[in-house]
């Protein structure tokens, strides 16, 4: 008899899941449960669907209906999951009992929206599906003055399309500085120098006091100040949805997502769960490069994630996921921003004394015409001299160098010993003879060595 699977959740964790399971078992029945209307998409791409760079078309790679005629995978949008019996193995969702042998649980995470009055007006936002983003471009159709809450990467992206959109945008943050946790303060204001230079305006230091309006929202209070607003965005993070993971008895970790094992199987009082897995935003991860706890809500981890769980669904061979040193770059306005590891705040919450090089240059040759800003940053605990993250804003050219600084911190590499292994590949076109990467290591040897 086939074998049943069942997915919950249509992000990327679920449907690679649902693909990869698929892929390894032909024969096997499987279905996916979804309380949104679109499958199959990235979050990332919104901001760039609501400016209009991008069709919603494009943004949405495939639908439904391909995903049963071409690979055999029944898709049950706008359909919430009522229940999951493991006992009995079945899923209730419509109102209709489901049998699996296998579970995987992907349904993301949930954006925090703060609890004060105002929230429930018209024209204020969250930004997590492409339906979000089709209200909210549609609501811009008669907006004038635009505030963001949250001035992480999302934010920030979303202040940039709507300043191209000819918007007045204010973003509020209720830290002292922008991309906060995983970017330094001083990588931060540059890039939130470079967007008050496009003309978006910042309220730093001050959380969201209230949101006021009488049917639609016409202003945002903080620090005391009325800012006057015809639509609204929270883009105040995102928490693991943990409804389904906390009915059934899941164990929940110290940063209040699920705990699974290696094989992202979840756990219950210690003993872990058969025939259930879990990807995506609600599983919390493992530091590649300190022991302990983190959390890595990024498409590359869920569609990581999404590969081990639906082969584990499957397959007797069982793969495994790894710690995670959770590399990221975002591109806002004309500069791309990328960080690996462990920033300075990071570091502090696992009690790391840091040391840190720096160094500024050219994506290319300087004698090569366009070359651009290149700014690197480096750390590395000062006790063991193991570099442990870094940061980057570039013109262009930021991914390969991040990713190059992930490899050194994901194999424990020193700075000392990064300078006597590393080489990089030099064209004009390209890059300086000497990359700035290793200029910025060569600063953070110095630093150690005081």
């Amino acid at each position: 008899m086939a074998k049943k699977i069942i997915v919950i959740g249509s992000g990327a964790a679920g449907m690679t899941a649902a693909s990869t399971a698929r892929a390894k078992d032909p024969e096997c029945e499987i279905t996916v449960f979804t309380e949104d209307e679109d499958v199959a998409y990235s979050p990332c791409a919104i901001p760039w669907g609501i400016e209009g760079k991008s069709e919603w078309t494009d943004i949405v790679m495939h639908t439904p209906d391909f995903y049963e005629k071409e690979r055999g995978i029944k898709v049950y949008t706008k359909t919430t999951v009522e229940s999951v019996d493991d006992a009995a193995k079945t899923v209730t969702a419509g109102g209709k009992a489901y049998a699996y042998d296998s579970l995987i649980i992907a349904t993301g995470g949930k954006v925090f929206v703060p609890p004060i009055e105002g929230t429930n007006l018209k024209n204020v936002f969250i930004v997590r599906t492409v339906r979000d983003g089709k209200d909210i471009k549609e609501a811009l159709k008669n907006a004038k003055n635009v505030v963001i809450g949250g001035a992480g990467v999302i934010g920030l992206e979303l202040a940039v399309s709507f300043k191209n959109m000819g918007k007045d945008v204010t973003v509020i943050e209720m830290m002292n500085q922008v991309i906060p946790r995983i970017a330094d303060k001083d990588m931060a204001d540059n890039i939130q120098k470079h967007l008050e230079d496009m003309g978006i305006k910042f309220i730093m230091k001050a959380p969201i006091q209230s949101v006021k309006g009488t049917d639609k929202v016409e202003s945002v209070t903080a620090d005391g100040k009325d800012c006057p607003c015809d639509v609204m965005i929270f883009a105040t993070g995102v928490r693991a949805n943990l409804d389904i993971p906390k009915a059934l008895g899941f164990d929940i970790g110290q940063l209040n997502a699920v705990i699974a094992a290696p094989t992202l199987q979840p756990y219950r009082r210690g003993r872990l769960v058969p025939d259930i897995y879990v990807a995506g935003d609600l599983v919390q991860c493992e530091s590649a490069i300190m022991n302990g706890a983190t959390m890595s809500q990024l498409g590359s981890t869920a569609v990581k994630q999404g590969t081990v769980a639906g082969n584990n669904a499957v397959s007797k061979d069982k793969k495994l996921f790894g710690p995670v040193a959770s590399p990221w770059v975002s591109m806002i306005g004309d500069k791309q921003i990328a960080g690996t590891g462990l920033s300075e705040g990071l570091a502090s919450w696992y009690g790391i004394d840091v040391a840190e090089g720096k160094a500024e240059g050219l994506t290319r040759a300087r004698y090569y015409p366009g070359g651009k800003e290149l700014i690197v940053k480096v750390l590395a605990d000062r006790a063991s001299h193991r570099i442990i993250g870094a940061q980057i804003i570039a013109g262009e050219e930021a991914t390969g160098r991040i990713d190059w600084l992930t490899s050194a911190a994901i194999n424990g590499v020193t700075a000392e010993d990064f300078l006597v292994r590393s080489e990089n590949a030099y064209c004009p076109p390209t890059s300086m003879v000497k990359d700035v990467v290793i200029s910025a290591v060569e600063d953070l040897c110095r630093n150690l060595a005081q």
